[in-house]
């Protein structure tokens, strides 16, 4: 995919550069031509074709929060951390 996009922006760069050292061209027109038939067709194409790409990668994004999630809710305290915890063991009595 990114070699045909290499190759249209090299055809197109000397279709620029052909227009710029025209003798009836310009460097406006060169840089018109330039990004009406270079760089704003090869954007929209490569956004639509990266449209996939993005949607794993946001669904890869979601299932790793969910999993995050689900982890975090497992490891939580027992009573749901609403009380404070105290010593787990209970402190040894001294025999007088």
């Amino acid at each position: 995919m990114y070699l045909v996009a290499i190759a249209w922006i090299y055809v197109v760069l000397m279709m620029a550069l052909a227009e710029a050292l025209s003798s009836q061209g310009t460097v406006l027109g060169a840089v018109i031509t330039f990004m009406l038939y270079g760089v704003l067709p090869l954007w929209v194409v490569l956004y639509i074709m990266g449209a996939p790409a993005r949607g794993r990668a946001r669904r890869a994004a979601e299932a790793a929060a969910l999993a995050a999630a689900a982890s975090a809710a497992d490891s939580a305290a027992p009573d749901g951390g609403a009380v404070a915890a105290g010593d787990a063991v209970a402190a040894k009595r001294k025999e007088p």
